[in-house]
């Protein structure tokens, strides 16, 4: 054990902040920090960081399954067309965080999301152009900030094209997920798996 991570029952050194969780050890080994491509998955990941303002991380997951159900998946055309009937059940339903300009904000989002598309082509292409890769995570300068100044920067394209709940830490944590930074801690056994996926990314 090091103070950065935690040797786990199963023998896996890994970052110490999923702790013996199995629902987070998943996410932090199968599902942080891995390039993805999909856009409703891209787009649930956007939704759900801007869910978690000012809750942990552990709470959105436990409830994910059914932000998932109630938000279709994050269909885009489907989330797109929600309106006063369907805001009403989101607020009524104990299954997700029942905020109100949470929920408009995600609807507001999947149509400026679908505008984002028609002119760069899928969110996967704008986010990793936008965005960048980060050659040297914040984990190895031993700094991890709540934001960057990529983070601040897409934060304001993405606010001047229309979007909400987007703001540059929101932003940096939805790009720590997205694997557009590796902030695995050096000596989490993750960290590799995942260097070697985001390499193999941009060769595509």
């Amino acid at each position: 054990m090091t103070d950065d991570c935690l040797t786990g029952p199963d023998g896996v050194t890994r970052c110490r902040w999923p702790g013996n969780d199995e629902l987070y050890v998943n996410y932090h080994d199968e599902e942080w920090g891995f390039p993805e491509t999909d856009d409703a998955k891209l787009f649930e990941k956007i939704s759900l960081e801007g869910f978690q303002s000012g809750l942990s991380w552990i709470t959105i997951l436990r409830k994910r399954e059914n932000f998932r159900k109630s938000f279709h998946g994050f269909d885009l055309e489907t989330v797109s067309k929600f309106g006063e009937k369907e805001i009403k059940n989101l607020l009524s339903d104990e299954g997700i965080i029942r905020h109100e300009g949470k929920i408009r904000s995600v609807i507001n989002n999947s149509q400026k999301a679908l505008q984002l598309i028609e002119e760069q082509g899928s969110l996967a292409q704008y986010f990793y152009t936008q965005s960048k890769f980060v050659e040297e995570s914040n984990y190895v300068k031993k700094i991890i900030p709540s934001q960057t100044e990529r983070s601040v920067e897409v934060s304001k394209d993405l606010k001047k094209r229309g979007w909400t709940w987007i703001g540059p830490t929101t932003l940096y944590s939805f790009m720590q997920a997205m694997g557009i930074v590796n902030d695995h801690a050096t000596k989490c056994e993750i960290r590799r798996i995942v260097e070697r996926e985001r390499k193999r990314f941009l060769m595509e």
